[in-house]
């Protein structure tokens, strides 16, 4: 592993808890690792998360962070540092695109007998611009309380297979702990490994990705099947072990 020259990681899941911030162990494995290779981060959540739990939790890194690219909302956009953060591009859905994606939800939801929690915390159904996102008990419910929801993903599938039938036209993605993401077709995560070829000029075979959900129907799976390799891991605490490997690698 140590001949690749890119390391991309998922965020929920895979760096930190669901919608949680980085622990600070993480933030210096994550600043040590910027010091010897380019890391871009992709996930489903919005660049606010991004900020929130992953860039404002890193240690001071000096001009290693421009070796960090942000790809919030499945890469349909992306977020390079030159002394701040800017947008390099975004891919905003259109108002028709949005109605039909949550009229689809609408549907779905009362489908397979969705009932609203007495308790939200923020939207159940997000606009992120460039994705819609369900979340069940909205996107800043306490983790344990999203924990419980739905760890082997029986209540999200009957959501997806339903979705999937009023929009074949959009890919619709389980991710998180309660999550669910609807993008345009063809824009998941092996999308963003196609924008990360592009941008950086690095092959496939010179990536590694480390992730939670590379599971069929899993929105880590696309990259999988695009013949990036892959690390499957079950929380940060395994994804710290593959941080610390590459690193005894990169020194040895």
């Amino acid at each position: 592993m140590s001949g690749k020259r890119l390391i991309v990681f998922d965020l929920d899941g895979t760096l930190a808890e669901s919608k949680s911030p980085i622990d600070e162990k993480m933030g210096v494995l994550l600043g040590e690792l910027l010091a010897h290779r380019q890391v871009a981060v992709i996930s489903g959540s919005p660049y606010e998360y991004f900020e929130m739990n992953l860039v404002r939790r890193l240690p001071p890194v000096g001009e290693s962070l421009r070796n960090l690219f942000l790809f919030p909302t499945c890469a349909t956009r992306c977020y390079e540092f030159n002394g701040s953060w800017a947008c390099a591009y975004m891919e905003k859905l259109t108002v028709e695109e949005k109605k039909k994606i949550f009229d689809a939800f609408a549907k779905a939801l009362a489908e397979v007998g969705f009932e609203e929690p007495e308790n939200v915390y923020g939207d159940i159904i997000e606009d992120r611009e460039t994705q819609i996102s369900f979340s069940a008990f909205g996107q800043r419910a306490p983790l344990e309380l999203k924990k419980g929801w739905d760890p082997d993903f029986r209540r999200r599938r009957p959501i997806q297979k339903a979705l999937l039938e009023y929009l074949p036209d959009f890919e619709v993605k389980i991710g998180g702990t309660t999550t669910i993401d609807v993008t345009r077709k063809g824009v998941d995560k092996a999308y963003g490994i196609a924008q990360m070829e592009k941008r950086f000029g690095i092959s496939k075979e010179e990536m590694l990705f480390v992730g939670d959900t590379l599971f069929e129907g899993g929105n880590d799976y696309p990259v999988k099947e695009s013949g990036v390799e892959s690390i499957q891991v079950s929380g940060p605490r395994e994804t710290k072990e593959v941080i610390r490997s590459l690193l005894a690698g990169f020194s040895s």
